[in-house]
């Protein structure tokens, strides 16, 4: 396999199945930038109204292709059929949620302060609105192949501010991307948007320079803490900085007081169990470090969370890279010197590794370990992406209260309590809310509702950016930038800004 083929993986077996398409040369990203500017007048003049019917044809011609879609996605995943159906529902769902939020209209923060003459000085006519910020980069993350991809999240909120998006193709799911490319392409011709509005890139390389290419004014990511922080110093060491919105790692503490542990241990332990290791435990808001009392009462939910750990088989990893660091991660755990492996799925020699044509696939071991609390250090608290969780035993609140507000941030945090323990619930939500962006109450934080009232987002390093949502009708706001038009005559005013008694013309 040549370095600058794209080859579609079946991560089941490690096997190359189809050659996808060639990584994008130097010469290509300067083309397609300079066609995503072209392209940004002509869909910013498109309308609101248009780019809401826009989004309904997007997500029409995704339903329209959903099997062939899921297949192949499946393929190369190993995600399976229903937790893609589920997710592809997922994506079409906000696309239409976007298009309602566009025909809405009140994305934009509309304000108005009328000329007041009679002051001294006056008070100018002053207009204020969001528009859009110009061209956005996306990268398709490895584990949502259609919800934060070539047609997911961030490029329904970059459309719907009227931004073009040139994405990123994902290397562990290239032949679902450019299928994908294919629904695009069908609702541009059918409602006339630009085809240029959305384009697929191909390689590592051609992500770099488009980060760096000055028709680019925005950058949204998902994935690794390392290649996110090399992306964000690409975006912020520019001549012109732009905004680098990442997604990028954390542990997700889950908190179980001792009442819960009393009350519904066994119960939590299997459900916990069930969260951690869903989908090899490929989710951005798996909970990775389980606060379990020390004693009988938590003695049950580890013992619980054990048993079904051992029933498990081992998981399917998305990549040969995800396996990797899975793999490395997990034995980090495993030796560390205070650690104690309560249960572990047995290891499997997974062949074809390396994508180059084995058999074994690219397979993660399903593993609890317990600690004791006193025992933490930083190698424990570094976030594991796959089917693995850590049980810190503590013998106080107070003890869990000082981890907590030490941690860095995640996207989440759980607490499992119960009614009678409402003053420790008080106390520990004071404790990881400047850590997170969403506490999850007697939950699990791996269901993610597209709502407006949807929080994913948390201090570094879940994300760069803790003041916005990568999830939801809010996200939209990474992508506009607040203008003010001063003593503006009507015509040169965007239509929204508009007196009411004045035609809108065009």
């Amino acid at each position: 396999m040549s370095v600058n083929e794209v080859w579609s993986i079946d991560p089941r077996t490690g096997r190359e199945i189809k050659l996808v398409a060639a990584s994008t040369s130097t010469a290509e990203v300067g083309a397609v930038a300079a066609a995503a500017w072209m392209a940004e007048r002509e869909l910013v003049g498109f309308g609101r109204a248009a780019r809401a019917g826009l989004l309904r044809r997007l997500a029409a011609a995704l339903e329209g292709r959903s099997d062939k879609l899921i297949r192949v996605a499946d393929r190369e995943s190993a995600l399976g059929a229903p937790r893609l159906n589920a997710e592809l529902a997922r994506t079409i769902g906000q696309l239409r949620l976007f298009a309602d939020t566009v025909q809405d209209g009140s994305y934009q923060e509309i304000v108005t302060t009328p000329a007041l003459t009679d002051l001294d000085p006056p008070m100018p006519d002053l207009r204020r609105m969001l528009i859009p910020v110009g061209p956005v980069v996306v990268f398709g993350a490895s584990n949502f192949p259609f919800a934060f991809s070539v047609l997911g999240g961030d490029t329904a909120a970059a459309l719907a501010a009227g931004c073009p998006v040139v994405v990123k193709c994902h290397s562990g799911h290239p032949e679902t991307s450019v299928l994908t490319m294919e629904a695009w392409r069908q609702a541009a011709a059918e409602t006339g948007a630009p085809e240029e509005a959305v384009q697929l890139v191909f390689g590592r390389t051609a992500g770099r320079q488009l980060v760096q290419h000055p028709s680019i004014k925005a950058v949204a990511f998902t994935g690794s803490l390392a290649v996110g922080r090399e992306l964000h110093d690409l975006a912020a060491g520019r001549p012109d900085p732009v905004p680098f919105y990442g997604e990028l790692a954390g542990v997700n503490p889950l908190v179980v007081t001792p009442g819960a542990a009393r009350d519904r241990g066994e119960e939590i332990g299997g459900s916990v169990v069930a969260s951690f290791t869903l989908n090899g435990g490929q989710f951005c808001t798996k909970p990775g470090l389980l606060f379990v009392p020390a004693g009988p009462d938590g003695d049950r939910v580890v013992a619980t969370a054990g048993e079904r750990v051992a029933e498990l088989q081992p998981a399917v990893m998305l990549t040969a890279g995800t396996q990797s660091s899975y793999q490395a991660g997990l034995q980090a755990l495993v030796d560390h010197p205070h650690t104690r492996t309560v249960a572990r799925v047995p290891d499997v020699i997974a062949g074809g590794a390396s994508g180059q044509g084995g058999s074994g696939g690219y397979l993660g071991t399903p593993a609890l370990l317990e600690v004791m609390i006193g025992d933490l250090d930083q190698s424990v608290l570094n976030e594991c992406f796959g089917p693995v969780a850590v049980a810190v035993r503590y013998e106080s609140i107070g003890q869990v209260i000082d981890v907590l507000e030490q941690l860095e941030g995640s996207l989440a945090a759980a607490v499992h309590t119960t009614e009678p323990e409402a003053e420790l619930a008080t106390a520990l939500t004071k404790a990881v809310l400047p850590k997170v962006g969403r506490v999850v109450y007697n939950g699990f934080p791996t269901g993610v509702a597209v709502t407006a009232a949807m929080t994913h987002g948390g201090p570094w390093p879940a994300t760069t950016n803790a003041l916005h949502s990568s999830v939801g009708p809010t996200s939209i706001r990474r992508f506009l930038r607040p203008v003010t038009f001063q003593n503006a005559p009507q015509a040169v005013l965007p239509a929204e800004l508009r007196d009411l008694d004045e035609p809108v013309r065009g």
